[in-house]
């Protein structure tokens, strides 16, 4: 089990990592490498590909919500495509599980995403040399019709933004890349962004080159809002979580507000700042922050009902 707010399980067949942006500089992993990894001698920046680790999600019965590498990025330049080859043929051999993939370098995951259905044989083959299976030919026919049936449909693709300027590098490039569902996680929230609507599914109505399945459109499907926790947390203002709960509602898109991080700021006191305060909320003086109980700022009854939002995406 896992205490992210959006996931049931996470599944790290990878671990370390390198920074790319402001957002990895309180990375959450890097804080937690020493304590879980102390033994191994390793430091987070040394990438490694556990093969032991590939067969868990096969072992876990009950279907599940299955966030990809917390500890590390499948798309990491360090990790050979035949070992996400390998991921992805797990993937698509447990339809039971859906599996979130989350990633801060969208170039790399949009040209191995855009070749996937015509390397399903690959793919597949990368199955039988896990060596895991009774019937290795049995799972590679089924490997290839998992692909087949559209981008691997039990896995959503998505990128990490923290500000504007992440999102207009990184959110465009996702949109090019074919995914059963595309998300965004805004996290650590570093600044606010306007979507503008450019990237709803109004105006998105673009499908991805090549033959592809029905409803597969240019447009995102799910946000993930979130304020930085954690030591050296920075200021989230609970405004750019307003904002993006209006955008996405005009643009009818699922919107999850998993916390408000160490520090949610607001510039007027909660209760002149809109309806739906607890009582107990109010600001800490000395930071100007709001003082909630909840040192993550993820617990929704101490937040203003309307932000109380934890949607989900349409699961065609």
């Amino acid at each position: 089990m896992t205490k992210i707010q959006w996931t049931n399980e996470t599944w790290n067949p990878v671990t370390g990592c390198t920074k790319v942006s402001q957002g990895c500089k309180h990375c959450y992993a890097e804080r937690d490498f020493p304590r879980v990894y102390a033994k191994t001698g390793r430091k987070f920046v040394d990438i490694a590909l556990h093969q032991d680790r590939l067969d868990k999600p096969l072992r876990w019965t009950k279907p599940r919500m299955i966030f990809v590498n917390s500890m590390s990025d499948l798309f990491h330049e360090d990790v050979p495509d035949s070992f996400i080859d390998q991921v992805f043929a797990v993937m698509a051999l447990c339809p039971q599980h859906t599996f979130q993939v989350l990633t801060k370098r969208p170039e790399r995951m949009r040209e191995y995403a855009s070749k996937l259905r015509e390397r399903s044989l690959e793919v597949a083959q990368r199955a039988v040399w896990l060596g895991i299976w009774d019937d290795p030919e049995a799972a590679a026919a089924d490997t290839v019709s998992a692909l087949d049936a559209g981008f691997a449909p039990n896995v959503w693709l998505g990128v990490s933004v923290e500000d504007q300027a992440t999102a207009n590098v990184r959110i465009p490039l996702l949109l090019e890349t074919p995914a059963a569902i595309r998300w965004i996680s805004y996290e650590p929230a570093l600044g606010p962004i306007d979507f503008g609507g450019k990237w709803s599914k109004q105006v998105g109505r673009k499908a991805i080159g090549g033959p592809v399945p029905p409803n597969f459109y240019s447009f995102l499907n799910w946000i993930v809002v979130g304020g930085e926790s954690g030591p050296g947390a920075r200021p989230f203002d609970i405004e750019w979580a307003r904002s993006t709960v209006r955008q996405c509602k005009a643009t009818r898109t699922p919107v999850f507000i998993k916390q408000l991080g160490a520090k949610p700021w607001v510039d007027i006191e909660p209760d002149l700042y809109g309806a739906g305060w607890p009582n107990h909320v109010g600001i800490n003086r000395t930071t100007g922050c709001l003082a909630l109980r909840d040192r993550k700022g993820g617990d929704p009854s101490e937040w203003p009902t309307d932000l109380r939002v934890r949607e989900w995406p349409e699961v065609r």
